[in-house]
């Protein structure tokens, strides 16, 4: 993350004594990844954060996969998900492969423990609903179509606003660093002219409180593939101040700038966030091709070295038919895939799209958990032949 923050009270250098007004020392510590040598924050704790009293193994949450891998087109629909649990205790695995996961949930409840993922950043598309994030940085609010970006070790909770739309959150962990494309960064690190967004987009915690509090304060932390209970012996929001690089922040689907084109423009114009082995890219409503005989929808295509999975952000996609609000659709590689029948023909003249929609392009192959099974229409794969499927009128439930 290449903007400098701070919030709340630091020393004038690092790594000298930061006296409390009893004349005690703030304890310091460097949260950051590669090593000594990627991005970091320097935080100042009234209590040291390593006083921990007990621990405990909670859960597993290894990822398994359909034993069918027969080769073929997937469709599955989140809203046959029923709502319930806790945001970071209760998320559905979709897909996974080595460098990413995607995974689901429709919290009901705000979690009472605090959580840092210690094997994954997180990418959470927000949906539906609104809140805030509470971190060791400060508050972070957030609202419908915004990504949450929480890189790894950030203790964070989530409060949910009261008497708002029912939460729904897209969640993809990453094994590695989530950040701006490199194209899109110059060799300062500032966005620069022509990149989709820039740095007044990129929303930072504000806020900071801090907790002077004494007690027994439920840290769940995901490692080794399960949730682990920390038990601290104070409040892990006690933190004065902190600055640097490392910290997490927000960004709105609708304050990406779509770049459009005389002709049909390829999906890297729509990327947005770049990770270890997958992109996430943001199709938002904008413009048509202008040329008077473009063709807007896309053209059949086999990326022969990537699967592409879209979560659809409202009922309406150019090229697709059968899909609704919150469907997921699993391209993989070794298969074409393009406009259903009728949609390249409709989108000729056509001037503007409002679709809305997270794309995750991953270079090696996904697996589907078996957990994703219950909500998959199973007859997607036939959708580009089959008219009475391609009209899609979901079956009550």
């Amino acid at each position: 993350m290449p903007i400098y923050h701070t919030l709340g009270r630091i020393p004038r250098k690092r790594h000298i004594a930061f006296r409390k007004p009893d004349g005690g020392i703030y304890a310091e510590q460097l949260v950051g990844h590669e090593g000594f040598t990627g991005t970091s924050a320097l935080l100042y704790h009234t209590y040291p954060p390593t006083t921990i009293s007990a621990v405990r193994r909670v859960k597993e949450t290894p990822f398994e996969a359909d034993p069918d891998q027969t080769l073929r087109h997937r469709h599955f629909r989140t809203s046959l998900v029923k709502a319930g649990g806790s945001a970071t205790l209760d998320r559905i695995p979709l897909l996974f492969n080595q460098d990413v996961a995607m995974l689901y949930v429709e919290p009901d409840k705000t979690d009472t423990h605090f959580y840092r993922n210690a094997q994954a950043d997180e990418l959470v598309y927000v949906a539906k609903g609104k809140g805030t994030l509470h971190t060791q940085y400060g508050d972070l609010p957030f609202g419908e179509g915004d990504y949450l970006v929480i890189h790894r070790g950030i203790m964070h909770q989530y409060e949910f606003a009261k008497g708002a739309e029912q939460p729904k959150l897209l969640i993809m962990e990453s094994r590695g660093h989530i950040r701006w494309p490199k194209r899109y960064r110059n060799e300062f690190g500032q966005l620069i002219e022509g990149a989709p967004y820039s740095e007044r987009d990129i929303r930072r915690p504000t806020n900071l409180v801090t907790h002077d509090e004494k007690g027994s304060f439920s840290i769940y932390v995901k490692q080794y593939d399960g949730i682990n209970e920390l038990v601290l012996d104070h409040h892990p929001f006690d933190v004065v101040g902190w600055d640097g690089y490392f910290y997490p922040w927000a960004f709105n689907i609708r304050d990406f700038e779509p770049i459009v084109g005389r002709v049909h423009q390829p999906p890297p114009v729509h990327q947005t966030f770049q990770g270890d082995g997958f992109v996430v890219c943001s199709f938002c409503p904008r413009p048509y091709d202008f040329d008077p005989e473009a063709v807007p929808a896309p053209y059949n295509h086999s990326n022969v070295d990537s699967d592409e999975v879209l979560y659809y952000a409202s009922s309406e996609f150019m090229s697709r038919k059968g899909i609704e609000f919150g469907s997921i659709t699993h391209h993989p590689d070794g298969i074409p895939h393009g406009p259903h029948p009728g949609r390249a023909e409709a989108s000729i003249g056509a001037k503007y799209t409002d679709e809305l929609a997270v794309m995750m392009d991953t270079f090696r192959p996904l697996k589907v958990a078996k957990q994703a099974l219950p909500i998959e229409d199973e007859k997607y794969h036939r959708s580009w032949i089959d008219a009475q499927h391609a009209q899609f009128n979901p079956p009550t439930t």
